[in-house]
């Protein structure tokens, strides 16, 4: 009989669908599927109004979006103890089409969400997909979403900072929106985790993207706290008092995104980093750049022995890229990779120590192993400095001549940093001080990939404004990589 078949349904106040539907981590044969039931949303226990008993959810997915063809279906137990997230795994897929879901609860049924699996190991399929990242909620509208989920897309990417740990005032900042005082204040327990998470998901053009098409996930500092790494708070709080929030953060993070059950942390401790194939094109190498980094120390940048990934990470990603025959291997990573000279100090501090720059040794080491391994053409995918850029990833950033091994797409904020604009005053001092970067932008939006056999695409969708629910979403500036040739071309 299947899980939660025997529970009673108990009388609920409204319909509990009101966070939405997910799907995520595809593959050739199955994705899986995610709700969360809250009939009160925002209610300030974060437990989103439902009562603490489990609730049995029938779960169905089809060939159609009439949701006529049934393929699978089942019953799941949304238990109090997630906060009544159900996170089911469905097998027995075919590869490389598209699938229909949706969840019901008593009389309740939820929207239909769409879901399409990876394609055969064997095919060498396009695949459509878009990343973004850094997503305040109280900065801004989410413009860059709506356009995404009216794309037609194979999968879809979130690098980090899905969530921000600050206290959110009574008016919603640029939402404008009356909050009650359980916003106004930094997330450090389980229940304020979870109340945030609810705001974030309840926005309809979030849902939207959610709903249409299977994600991947990986957290950066905003989703625990900002720049912490490893066991350490950057605010000099007690390694045992910053591990208690991590472990809170954590599994309301879980208990929010479309992960696999085998996820779920364990204490303070989550699994995030993870190989996704997608046919015989490309291969997504999901990396974790916060819980086994060294301690951020830019004057230590060259020591062999700081690691921004950790030893066994490291030895997964360079095994996992030297085993890979994929056309185009990428690598989905939180931060700025390429080096940046920001012309702020004539030392190391304008080097940033919390992305690769603090960590110049070990990108040493992983492009050189890249290099050693011959890997088909490693393209770096990037959220988390709330602009776009493009750049050419060199083995000698010192030496103008060294020949580029790879380039780095990195995509600019949700809604972090405000409307933004198309150039700065920074943004033209770091194009002249950097010779390997190619583009740099400082507006809202998100990046939309095609992968072919021979190329890749980029294109930066920027939106006008994000601090009314009216803005628009255009494409700024495309670039072409070519199979076997690291280098940027215009488009």
């Amino acid at each position: 009989m299947p899980s939660g078949a025997t529970d009673p349904v108990p009388a609920l106040s409204a319909n509990p669908f009101t966070l939405g539907v997910s799907s995520g981590d595809p593959r050739p044969d199955g994705v899986v599927l995610w709700t969360r039931l809250a009939t009160q949303p925002l209610a300030d226990d974060g437990m989103g109004g439902m009562p603490r008993t489990p609730v049995p959810v029938r779960w169905e997915i089809a060939e159609d979006d009439g949701m006529r063809r049934l393929v699978h279906k089942g019953v799941a137990t949304a238990r109090p103890e997630l906060a009544h997230a159900v996170h089911v795994e469905v097998n027995g897929l075919r590869p490389g089409r598209e699938y229909w879901y949706r969840f019901t609860v008593g009389d309740e049924t939820s929207r239909v969400g769409r879901t399409k699996t990876a394609p055969d190991p064997r095919w060498a399929t396009e695949v459509a997909f878009a990343y973004a990242s850094c997503q305040q909620w109280e900065a801004g509208f989410y413009t860059a979403f709506r356009d995404m989920a009216a794309q037609d897309l194979d999968l879809i990417g979130h690098l980090g900072d899905y969530i921000y740990e600050y206290g959110i005032g009574a008016t919603g900042g640029q939402r404008r929106t009356s909050l009650s005082a359980a916003h106004n204040a930094p997330t450090m327990t389980l229940s304020q985790y979870r109340l945030r998470y609810a705001l974030v998901n309840s926005d309809p053009d979030l849902q939207a993207a959610r709903a249409v098409a299977p994600w991947f996930f990986t957290p950066d500092d905003h989703d625990v706290e900002d720049n912490w790494g490893s066991d350490l708070s950057p605010t000099g709080g007690t390694p045992e008092n910053f591990l208690r929030r991590r472990a809170a953060a954590f599994r309301a993070y879980f208990e929010n995104q479309p992960l696999r059950p085998s996820t779920l942390p364990t204490g303070p401790d989550m699994s995030v980093y993870q190989r996704i194939g997608y046919g015989r094109l490309a291969t997504f190498h999901v990396l974790d750049e916060r819980q086994f980094r060294s301690p951020a120390n830019i004057t230590a940048r060259l020591d062999p022995s700081r690691s921004m990934l950790g030893e066994q990470q490291a030895a997964w990603l360079l095994d996992g890229l030297g085993r890979s025959r994929s056309s185009w291997n990428i690598l989905a990573n939180q931060v700025m990779m390429f080096q940046l000279d920001r012309l702020t100090d004539p030392g190391l501090q304008q080097l940033n120590p919390d992305t690769w720059d603090g960590y110049t040794a070990e990108r040493d080491r992983l492009w050189a192993g890249i290099a050693e391994r011959e890997v088909a053409n490693p393209v770096v995918i990037t959220g988390d400095a709330h602009v776009n850029c493009a750049a050419e990833l060199k083995r000698d950033f010192a030496d103008p001549d060294s020949p580029a091994v790879g380039v780095e797409f990195l995509g600019t904020s949700i809604t972090s940093g405000g409307n933004g604009a198309d150039m700065t005053t920074g943004g033209t001092e770091w194009l002249a001080a950097n010779p390997h970067l190619k583009f740099f932008n400082n507006q809202r939006g998100y990046v939309r990939c095609r992968v072919a056999k021979d190329t890749m695409r980029a294109d930066y969708v920027v939106v006008d404004k994000v601090t009314t629910p009216d803005g628009t979403a255009s494409v700024r500036k495309s670039f072409v990589v070519e199979s076997g040739r690291p280098a940027l071309q215009d488009v």
